[in-house]
């Protein structure tokens, strides 16, 4: 219910702006893609994947507003790789809604560069298991105090290929959650910061 609305927000904050919107110069996307990010405890690169959203209405040629809405399957600090080598799994998931600006170019163009920055909510969600069926309902029932709302920055670029309806983004995001409380510290009062490599397939109108 808590996801319908958010994107039911998303959509009420963007879409209004369609009277205003430049043919073919909006668009509506779902995509997949990569986090990715080097343990600063193992010589490894981690990786998880993504899915999600995008409405993107025009309000110039060379301006876009955007609404996004997706989900990140393991954000857990490089701490945790030590858990690697244990039966023991820590995973610390976020679901997130975000509304920003996109600035492109032309929409005349088949290829169109673009830059963009957006804000909005993370809800993350943390589950241990391979303690035994005895106690991992226990902890994951003490880990809810970890399932909370945070702010979410992002920025990005990318490029998008269009021809007729069609439109393509392969592209890169930068995410930092600005986590408080339990889940700061167990990031030793850092942010969280994600990487994320992305393609993305949808049509414009």
């Amino acid at each position: 219910m808590r996801r319908a609305l958010a994107l039911a927000t998303v959509l009420v904050v963007v879409v209004p702006a369609a009277a205003r919107a430049q043919a073919g110069n909006s668009s509506v996307q779902g995509f997949g893609g990569l986090t990715f990010g080097t343990s600063s405890i193992l010589p490894k690169t981690s990786t998880a994947p993504t899915l999600g959203g995008v409405v993107a209405v025009g309000l110039t040629d060379n301006i876009q507003a955007i609404g996004e809405i997706g989900r990140m399957s393991n954000i857990e600090p490089s701490l945790y790789d030590l858990l690697e080598f244990t039966p023991v799994e820590f995973n610390l998931s976020a679901w997130y809604w975000e509304g920003g600006v996109r600035f492109i170019a032309s929409p005349r163009m088949a290829v169109r560069p673009y830059a963009e920055a957006t804000a909005g909510i993370a809800r993350m969600h943390a589950s241990l298991s391979g303690l035994g069926d005895r106690f991992d309902p226990f902890v994951n029932a003490a880990l809810q105090f970890m399932n909370t709302n945070e702010p979410v920055l992002g920025g990005g670029v990318g490029v998008l290929l269009e021809r007729g309806p069609l439109s393509v983004d392969i592209g890169y995001r930068y995410k930092k959650i600005n986590a408080g409380g339990i889940p700061s510290y167990i990031n030793a009062g850092n942010a969280y910061q994600i990487n994320e490599a992305r393609f993305g397939i949808g049509v414009r109108f």
